[in-house]
């Protein structure tokens, strides 16, 4: 054989420096890559962030929480012997300056705060806890109230001064989900306020920095152990944001399986690309042979053509994904930690790079090897005898290829399974498609012949020799999936928007209505709003300690992990009381207590609550309230309307079990269009300062927000698979076009018009898009579920009008794409063709 050196001489004088002939296969890959390059970097970033800032995001090594009461001076004793501790607390509160008032996060810290990290103000200065009589205040709270530094701001009953704005809170992260910019405040504020009378909703934290050599998980175990009735919510600075960490894992997870998914689809484009590149050269093969090139010296040099043109593909999707991650950082900066400006990720690129590489080789073996399987005058005829397919000489590239894919992509998943799964999946698809290619051409080639003659040849064309009807099926069976996948999630996902976030809820939610004072303020609302409806029910919270058959309760203390749906275990959960069966809300099995029922407490739970924990009638609960052990026996079973955006308990609690513990009252305000909101929030701020009022049109606005970002980055990555189903059907088209060059010349010869050539070439095409319509729609479908069901767990809620339209959309660029790609064969001269040939 001929050596690399003048294999690849010969290679460079063949190869145009723009890559005539290989462009599908450098959009393919570039598509593919670029995509694997910009989500490992970024998820990369993300999780290096999360891992590198966690004692910063959480305030310390380890963070204690509890509700509705402060640590003991036990606990307080235990926490102590760990390492220095801040202690604060959390709670919704209402901000006042003047006539405006605003809902805000109050976060009451102790001079030791931040452990970890300093809080800068927007003057530049870096801080910590706020001086007696003054308050650090978020920028949102400065625009609501009008109020700048050195401004007057009353919080409940007391009266303070702004003494800066937040610009950037190191634990902001850490605190998750609120109801309001944060203001933060000396220690003894909510208490000089009024704001933790007994009952009153808050939350305190205890931050505590470990020595290096203490483990954090130990230590959060030992204080579960210690004080198992404590309620403990107790988190380590490995998960210092587990909301965050559960949503970079599951979307990087969903991301990578994109990207492959755009590789596998590239792929079919590769190889439909490196076929038409080589019967393109068909005839320079046959003379290198007849000049005495072996078999291997065809494949060196072709090798290295196409392998030039995949590694010039990767390193630009690699360069692309590498200048997309800032892009992407910017917009999630609000949302996660991640480092502005260019990262790189050496395992992530190198990852995303040998992908590319390995499904190039899968799929471009084959062609390639075949090229140089057959003798100089086999290649020159075969226009007229088309050579045969075998996969025997393929076989060992294919399979290492396989294997190299399968290795890398389990490399470092927290899913094996899915990864498993979905890579098995897509081969099984390329092996029903596969099949079904031949299905369709065994089958035109038994059907009866139709009378019209374009019909006629239009079916032949699908069985005939050489025809390209198995890669067309492929090529149109995952392009056509791709558009039924993107439709059938996007409007899955408007639909849990619309579903999940009420268009009609109440006007306000209030929270610690004092019990005493119920009365007076359903009065003061109707007085200012005359037909606002009110409800109100007591509110507390309280953590699940055990569950489970009378002397067989299972202690959650020693759960080594929480049931799948369990959540209601993890942490403390609303609870409250209720005479009869809470308005939304119907039995399914057992019965309800009588009015004035004084037995042996009871509690109704919601029935998935229990088909997650196998809970049953005459089950027992205990649940710890301020420290407090209380056990209930279950006697009913409830659905709850979650579509309803009302007071919906997982636990309801016959009165006897819990009226007696210290709590408050949450209403909930209903009011007329009609209705005065903005006086009403004036009196009720006035009147009740120790109580927070929520607008839940802003609440309801931030939540669709929140869900259409989470939907925008889901379309946005499967619009990659998308592109690449784009890149293969014309890929395949084209490459279709090529084999018809001579058909259509002979056509002509005959006496063919030209628009019974485009008749033609529309008939086939249209033939095959309809019988593949249906497999394109279950198989979109099919992978639109996992997705959304599995993956996001969101409900299946597709509009199918909306789907099929768009898998009509597909069909016709189908046509549009067959349209486009037949008209420079109609203007191709047949004595010219034919001298080519």
């Amino acid at each position: 054989m001929i050596s690399w050196g003048t294999a690849w001489t010969i290679a460079r004088r063949d190869l145009s420096a723009r890559f005539r002939g290989l462009r599908l296969l450098l959009v393919c890959l570039f598509l593919g890559v670029g995509a694997l390059a910009a989500i490992g970097t970024l998820t990369g970033a993300i999780g290096k962030e999360l891992t590198s800032r966690g004692r910063t995001i959480l305030g310390g090594d380890l963070e204690v929480a509890v509700w509705q009461r402060a640590p003991t001076a036990p606990e307080l004793a235990a926490f102590a012997k760990l390492g220095p501790v801040s202690t604060g607390y959390r709670m919704q509160a209402m901000g006042r300056a003047g006539d405006l008032a605003a809902p805000i996060e109050l976060k009451a810290v102790d001079p030791r705060w931040p452990l970890v990290g300093r809080l800068t103000l927007a003057d530049g200065r870096q801080v910590g806890a706020p001086p007696a009589g003054q308050v650090w205040i978020g920028q949102g709270a400065a625009d609501r109230l009008g109020i700048t530094t050195g401004q007057p701001i009353s919080i409940g009953t007391l009266n303070l001064t702004v003494g800066g704005i937040i610009a950037n809170e190191p634990d902001r992260l850490g605190e998750g989900f609120a109801l309001g910019p944060a203001v933060i405040t000396a220690l003894d504020v909510p208490q000089r306020a009024g704001l933790t009378a007994p009952g009153a909703m808050y939350r305190a934290k205890v931050r505590i920095t470990l020595p290096p050599a203490r483990n954090p998980d130990r230590v959060a175990e030992a204080l579960k152990a210690q004080f198992p009735s404590s309620g403990f919510e107790v988190r380590t600075r490995d998960r210092a944001a587990p909301g965050a960490e559960r949503f970079v894992t599951r979307m990087g997870d969903f991301l990578i399986l994109v990207g492959l998914a755009a590789l596998v689809i590239a792929g079919i484009g590769i190889g439909g690309g490196v076929s038409s590149y080589l019967e393109a050269r068909r005839g320079a093969v046959a003379t290198l042979k007849v000049l005495g090139a072996t078999s291997g010296d065809i494949a060196r040099i072709y090798l290295l053509q196409i392998g030039a043109a995949a590694v010039a593909g990767s390193l630009a999707g690699l360069a692309a994904g590498v200048l997309v991650t800032p892009l992407l950082a910017s917009a999630l900066g609000e949302l996660l930690p991640v480092a502005a400006g260019l990262t790189f990720d050496p395992w992530a690129l190198t990852r995303a790079a040998a992908f590319g590489l390995l499904i190039a080789l899968v799929f471009a073996a084959p062609p390639l090897l075949a090229a140089r399987r057959f003798p100089a005058m086999a290649l020159l005829r075969a226009r007229v005898a088309p050579l045969g397919n075998s996969w025997r000489d393929a076989a060992l590239p294919v399979g290492l290829g396989i294997a190299g894919i399968v290795g890398l992509s389990l490399i470092g998943t927290r899913q094996p399974l899915m990864v498993g799964g979905f890579l098995g999946g897509a081969a099984a698809l390329l092996v029903l498609l596969g099949g079904l290619g031949w299905a369709i051409r065994t089958g035109a080639a038994r059907l009866p012949r139709p009378a019209h003659p374009i019909l006629r040849i239009a079916l032949s064309n699908l069985h005939r020799p050489g025809a390209q009807t198995g890669a067309l099926v492929t090529a149109l069976g995952f392009g056509l999936s791709a558009f039924v996948l993107l439709a059938a999630i996007q409007t899955s996902l408007d639909a849990n928007i619309l579903s999940r976030v009420p268009q009609r809820a109440p006007d306000y939610f209030v929270l610690d209505v004092p019990r005493d004072r119920a009365a007076e303020f359903v009065k003061a609302v109707q007085t200012q709003v005359p037909g606002a409806k009110v409800r109100t029910v007591p509110t507390m919270r309280g953590a699940v300690l055990a569950y489970g058959p009378e002397g067989r309760m299972i202690r959650v203390s020693t759960l080594k992990s929480i049931p799948e749906n369990g959540w209601v275990l993890r942490g403390e959960r609303g609870l409250t009381y209720s005479e009869g069966i809470p308005e939304g809300n119907s039995l399914t099995a057992g019965k309800w207590w009588p009015a004035g029922y004084s037995g042996e407490p009871l509690v109704s739970i919601d029935e998935r609550m229990a088909e997650a924990l196998g809970l049953k009638l005459g089950d027992q609960l205990t649940i710890g309230v301020l420290g407090v052990e209380r056990t209930a026996r279950i006697s009913s079973l409830r659905r709850i309307d979650w579509d309803s955006l009302g007071f919906n308990y997982v636990m309801v609690f016959s009165p006897n079990a819990l009226a007696d513990a210290p709590h408050n009252l949450a209403a909930m305000v209903d009011l007329p269009k009609a209705g005065d909101r903005g006086g009403l929030l004036r009196t009720l701020v006035r009147e009740f300062p120790s109580s927070s009022v929520i607008e839940v049109g802003g609440v309801l606005n931030q939540a669709r927000d929140l869900l259409r970002q989470v939907s925008l980055a889901i379309l946005s990555a499967a619009s990659v698979a998308v592109l690449a189903g784009i890149a293969v059907l014309l890929g395949a088209i084209a490459a279709a076009r090529a084999s018809r060059t001579y058909d259509n010349v002979i056509l002509r010869v005959l006496g063919a018009s030209r628009r019974q050539l485009l008749t033609l070439q529309l008939a086939e095409y249209a033939l095959l898009a309809t019988v593949l319509a249906g497999v394109a729609l279950a198989l979109g479908m099919g992978t639109a579920w996992l997705v959304v069901v599995k993956l996001f767990e969101f409900d299946w809620l597709p509009h199918w009008p909306s789907v099929l339209a768009t898998l009509g959309m597909g069909l016709l660029l189908v046509i549009l794409f067959a349209l486009g790609a037949s008209l420079p064969l109609l203007r191709a001269k047949p004595a010219q063709a034919l001298r080519e040939l």
